[in-house]
């Protein structure tokens, strides 16, 4: 199995867990935003392998690895993060199973399907413009790991975590359960958290990332923080 058939597989994989909690736990089929919520992944999924293979089959190729190679700490933060995202969905089927509160209106809606779609795309671009787009923080020396400061990278020194925290956004207007916020909120501070120790690891480690950490002051979020 090629390590792009092995990513695509992860992928689809993982949307059918996502689709599979939120149905479960939300104890019914008839359910339109989640339907709605796996009919966008599935779209993004499939721009994301239009655009990457032909030109960043060496990102699919790395991100199919899992977590293999993943330093203790990261194997800790990559598995919160999958915890939290998670629960995100499973927070929001129940809501909707025992009607915890009340649906959110089309603009709700509206907003975390722009969410969601502008902070994968976020993500995407983050991944073609960096061909060591990893799941996991580690030093690529057999692909000639370099700091990269192209694309977004100009702007933020994490432009991927960024995208993930937009999407996550997203996903708790889309689903319409306000309850998916702590979970949610607890994924930003995970990815936040990560950020630091990323940035540690790389300014010790990583040629010219010391250098391209002190002219790109922002972490996250452009002249924020």
């Amino acid at each position: 199995m090629t390590p792009v058939v092995r990513r695509v597989g992860q992928l689809v994989a993982l949307a059918g867990v996502q689709v599979t909690l939120l149905l479960v736990c939300a104890g019914t089929m008839d359910w339109p935003a989640a339907w709605l919520f796996l009919g966008l992944y599935v779209v993004i999924l499939v721009v994301a392998a239009l655009v990457l293979m032909p030109q960043r089959s060496g990102v699919i190729e790395e991100r199919s690895r899992g977590r293999a190679g993943a330093k203790p700490w990261d194997l800790v933060l990559t598995r919160l993060m999958a915890v939290t995202s998670l629960s995100v969905l499973v927070v929001a089927g129940l809501a909707q199973r025992w009607q915890w509160e009340p649906e959110s209106g089309p603009v709700a809606r509206g907003v975390g399907v722009a969410l969601f779609v502008g902070g994968f795309a976020l993500v995407l671009w983050a991944m073609a413009a960096n061909r060591f787009f990893s799941q996991v923080v580690r030093i690529q020396d057999e692909r000639g790991h370099a700091t990269v400061t192209d694309g977004p990278y100009r702007l933020m020194r994490h432009p991927g975590y960024l995208g993930m925290m937009i999407s996550m956004a997203g996903t708790v207007l889309l689903l319409g359960s306000p309850w998916a916020w702590i979970p949610a909120v607890l994924y930003g501070a995970v990815l936040v958290v990560r950020t630091g120790r990323e940035d540690a690891t790389l300014i010790q480690e990583l040629a010219g990332y010391c250098e391209y950490a002190a002219r790109t002051r922002y972490r996250l979020v452009p002249m924020i923080w």
